[in-house]
């Protein structure tokens, strides 16, 4: 997968040389989707951002890390009249995500950076320095995984061993597995019950197995007081069956949504939420 992640990475970087010359560092980038406006804010000084995505700013609810940082950054849908208004020379966005988008802004003449999914610590690497090389930043780059090397390894002194046994319960009861949530768990401490667990042919987990595996830890991701039907699970009163049994803790894991070197400030909230399972 990392090898695959990889040629992607040396394929888009390659075109984007040929389409912006080898010396021209974008100054008028546009970040169609919220989780490239998570390195487009942070790769890049304010005057060279023409625009974000709406989500970015979005508190409905919020989906980006950057929410209260983004004011008086222009904002746009993913709309290609929208996108052009702010006259980008190049547009960020995701690969595999609204193709007629892309046809209308390569037709217009406008470069579009496609940016692979990291599935994993090395894929975050690999993309993030992608990106700093793409905008000519790679010194915030190097000083983004810096930070984030920096948290893992005060996650990994912090987490308790051995690893706690624990369960991401989500909105609509869906659990977390795989990818680079799960690294940074094990990073904080924490053993992923969720393989183990009867998920449905739907990505969801019953209320009933949940207190059935009765893990070391229960994360429930979302707020205390619900603010949607998709809430409603994770307020179901047959948890309380756990009690005694399972340390039950609330946390929203907002830097988990786009996976990026910001993914790290959960490694440190698992650490946290680990030590308080096992004083």
């Amino acid at each position: 997968m990392r090898a695959k992640h990889g040629c992607h990475v040396i394929a888009i970087l390659a075109a984007l040389t040929l389409a912006c010359g080898v010396h021209a560092a974008p100054q008028h980038v546009v970040s169609a989707e919220v989780c490239t406006d998570e390195y487009v804010f942070r790769l890049l000084p304010r005057d060279r951002i023409a625009a974000l995505s709406y989500l970015a700013a979005d508190r409905h609810p919020v989906v980006s890390t950057i929410v209260d940082e983004v004011q008086g950054i222009p904002l746009v849908h993913e709309d290609a009249e929208e996108i052009l208004a702010r006259h980008p020379d190049l547009v960020v966005t995701y690969q595999g995500v609204d193709q007629k988008l892309h046809t209308l802004l390569r037709a217009a003449g406008v470069p579009v950076l496609d940016v692979p999914w990291a599935a994993s610590i090395a894929d975050v690497r690999n993309v993030t320095l992608m990106l700093g090389d793409a905008f000519g930043e790679r010194a915030r780059a190097e000083a983004l995984l810096k930070a984030m090397d920096a948290k893992l390894a005060a996650a990994r002194a912090a987490a308790p061993r051995p690893p706690v046994r624990a369960l991401i319960y989500e909105p609509n009861g869906y659990v977390t597995s795989g990818g680079v949530t799960e690294a940074m768990m094990a990073a904080g401490g924490l053993a992923n019950a969720a393989p183990s667990m009867p998920i449905n042919r739907m990505g969801r987990l019953s209320v009933e197995s949940v207190v059935a595996a009765a893990p070391e830890l229960l994360i429930l991701n979302g707020r205390q007081s619900p603010s949607s039907q998709a809430d409603l699970v994770l307020h179901n009163p047959a948890l309380s069956a756990l009690r005694g049994k399972t340390a039950m803790r609330w946390s929203t894991l907002t830097p988990l949504l786009c996976p990026g070197p910001w993914s790290a400030d959960s490694a440190l909230a698992f650490a946290r939420l680990a030590a308080s399972a096992r004083p």
